[in-house]
Formats: C-alpha cells, structure tokens, sequence
C-alpha cells in the first residue's frame, strides 16, 4: 500500500515517514498543500494523511479539490484542530477519519489500516492471480500448499506487478512506487530484489515468470 503523506512540520514528516516504513506502507511526503494536491491528482495513492493547518493552500482546501475532481482515495485529517466543529468540517469535506495531535504510533496505524480497509474498491487480503496467490497479509507467496516469505520490498515489487500482469514497469517507475519521487536509489537495488523474487518462484515451480523488456522494464507472466 502507498501513501502520500502532507505535513508542513519537517521533523515530524520525518517521523511520519519513518513510522510508515518501517511499518511495510510505501510512503511519500510533501510539506505544503500545494504539493500534496498535485501528488494526490496522480491517483497513484491508495491513502492520504494531510495536516489541515498548512502555509498556502491548507489541508481542508486540498482535499475540496480532490473530491470535486473525483478522486476518491480515503483520507485521514492529522491536525492539532480537535474541537468537534473541526473535525465535523474535516469529515464533512471528504475526509474518511480525524486523528488529533499529539497521537500514538499504534492508534495511527490502526486508523490507517481502518481507513484502508473502508476503500470503495477495498483490495482483498488474498492476491489471486492464476494458480498463484499472494497474501498481503503475511507476505507469503503460495502455489499448491507452499509457500515462500517475502521481504516488504520483495512484497511490494510483486504486488505492483500482480496487480498489472503482463504491464511493462520501467526500473525508475518501481523505484518512484517503493521509495518515492526523489528517492536516490540505484537500479541494481532493484535487480537484486527481482532477483530474489525469482528464486522465491522457482522454489515454488510456480507458473509464473519475472521477464525483463530491454529498453522497457520488468513485466510478469503466467501460464494458463
């Protein structure tokens, strides 16, 4: 799952995003409104948390223009504004949920994980795809009663490929979905993670193949 997360506090976006990571979310941060909606109108985001209280354009307006251009990916308001006429505007402007600040790890998390759950096109903890499933759950790849442990960056490299099968993804495509628009990560990270994968499926002799396109990216295939 990726999120987008707007916060105008540089210490606390850290915070946030270390939280998230380390939490196996993918997640980019922004610290103004004005990029957290041209972030949020890629619909690349399967959530958002968004400060209200931010320079420029605030969190409330962000979210007003999102809705109004008809992009429904669930929302959460994390803001210092906790009286109920605040939390009723934030709801009232699109929001799925409002957490107050100071708040704790574990109940961020939880609302997070809630707000998720409650998506209109709510993606099933099973990945089915052909014979071969993928639990989102606990990471596992399973063909015939078998199965293999991914790592969070394993997991996520093959989910983004499931979900798409036979769509080529470019390395720096990958690379922006895991770690973000100004990720200095390099390429053969991404090899090295593909590589793994590979080997996962082979000890499974699942049907299903990881094929590189030259001058195109990665792609999956399945046998019928």
């Amino acid at each position: 799952m990726k999120l987008l997360v707007a916060e105008d506090d540089p210490r606390l976006l850290k915070t946030l995003l270390h939280i998230f990571q380390k939490n196996r979310f993918s997640a980019d941060g922004v610290p103004n409104g004005e990029e957290a909606l041209s972030h949020g109108r890629t619909g690349e985001y399967d959530g958002i948390v968004l400060d209200i209280m931010m320079p420029g354009m605030d969190g409330l307006r962000v979210l007003q223009c999102l809705r109004r251009e008809g992009i429904e990916t669930p929302a959460l308001f994390l803001t210092a504004r906790a009286e109920v006429s605040q939390r009723v505007e934030g709801l009232d402007c699109g929001a799925d949920d409002y957490l107050p600040k100071p708040f704790h790890t574990t109940e961020l998390l939880a609302r997070v994980r809630a707000m998720l759950r409650r998506k209109a096109a709510y993606l099933p903890d099973l990945l089915t795809l052909g014979p071969v499933t993928l639990n989102r759950s606990t990471y596992q790849l399973i063909y015939q009663d078998k199965e293999r442990a991914l790592s969070g960056r394993e997991f996520q490299i093959l989910e983004m490929l499931m979900l798409a099968p036979g769509t080529i993804f470019p390395t720096e495509r990958i690379i922006t979905h895991l770690w973000g628009w100004d990720a200095d990560v390099d390429t053969s990270v991404i090899w090295v993670h593909i590589s793994n994968i590979r080997k996962k499926i082979a000890a499974l002799h699942a049907p299903m193949e990881i094929r590189f396109i030259r001058n195109g990216g990665y792609t999956l295939e399945v046998q019928a």
